[in-house]
């Protein structure tokens, strides 16, 4: 892989047709179109999470003329790069300069691009930037985005995946399991851990699809142009679990409700009875552990029970 080094490409010219898709979540293009800020392989947006601090950092250390660190892209073609590392900082400065968010001045008010002094928006725009462009093989590439991670906020293990198997079916998976506004997520939060630019739900469905193989079942269907059975069986999972347990507890986000669903899908349950069930052991003062309930119900073994319940011995 080759790799050269460009000091002179300013934020101006970075945000230079900058398009940020508010419904993904995600930066587009810069560069007058010829960067793509977010190729597949790029995790989702994250700096504008937990109330936009570190996108509002990065503002600052701009202003406070604190260096932003190495910014790598892939040169595509002759006519075409792509954020290999960097697009956090660059769609923070892209979002800033479209007015998308405001950042405190020395008096705590908040301040819009467009509203602050020229000589605070000349600093901004005029800042340049130490890029390096790569290129080589997609194989190369690929080693070296898992190689430099982000650095302060790790890439998760789905995020590398989806970089891994970059192609049509992430793609899918990411407009439907990895879209903030989605209307399910409410629905799913209440089974799953995690947020949506994270890549958590997404992973989940990967996981219970193919029992855990997720690595083997991405590499078997990269280029397929759908992603109708992760859906269904996705679907099939949190249908049997509102099925059956017709309210949600809070202790039931985060079971493993893949396993569960693959071990006792096919046995009938009466609704009513799992209902009064569930309210039973949790007046219950012995029961200790209320996640381990849910399983129990579900046709657990004795051991189960002594997870959940807390002998008169102890």
């Amino acid at each position: 892989m080759e790799t050269t080094l460009k000091t002179k490409i300013t934020v101006k010219e970075i945000c230079d047709g900058f398009v940020y898709n508010d419904l993904e979540g995600k930066g587009l293009f810069g560069l007058s179109g010829k960067l793509t800020i977010q190729p597949e392989y790029q995790r989702n947006y994250i700096y504008a999470d937990g109330g936009g601090k570190m996108e509002a950092d990065v503002i600052e250390s701009v202003l406070k003329g604190y260096p932003l660190g190495l910014i790598y892209f892939n040169k595509v073609s002759e006519n075409n790069l792509e954020v290999l590392d960097g697009q956090q900082r660059i769609t923070s400065l892209g979002r800033f300069v479209t007015d998308k968010f405001a950042v405190k001045d020395e008096d705590g008010n908040e301040q819009y691009f467009s509203g602050m002094a020229k000589d605070k928006k000349e600093k901004i725009l005029e800042t340049e930037l130490l890029i390096y462009e790569c290129e080589g093989l997609e194989s190369e590439i690929k080693k070296w985005f898992e190689t430099i991670n982000i650095k302060g906020v790790p890439l998760k293990p789905q995020e590398l995946l989806n970089a891994i198997y970059s192609g049509p079916f992430v793609t899918l998976g990411k407009e439907e399991f990895s879209n903030s506004q989605n209307a399910n997520i409410q629905k799913w939060s209440a089974y799953i851990k995690g947020s949506a630019n994270r890549q958590d739900f997404w992973e989940r469905a990967l996981d219970w699809v193919s029992k855990g193989e997720i690595d083997k079942y991405m590499s078997a269907h990269r280029n397929e142009i759908n992603i109708k059975e992760v859906k269904t069986y996705f679907n099939s999972v949190l249908d049997w679990i509102e099925s059956v347990f017709t309210e949600a507890q809070n202790e039931m986000c985060g079971l493993e409700w893949g396993r569960l669903y693959e071990a006792y899908h096919t046995k009938p349950y009466n609704p009513a009875k799992v209902s009064a069930e569930v309210q039973k052991l949790y007046g219950d003062f012995f029961v200790k552990e209320k996640k381990g309930i849910f399983e129990f119900i579900l046709g657990g073994s004795k051991e189960t029970k002594l997870l959940i319940v807390l002998s008169n011995f102890y």
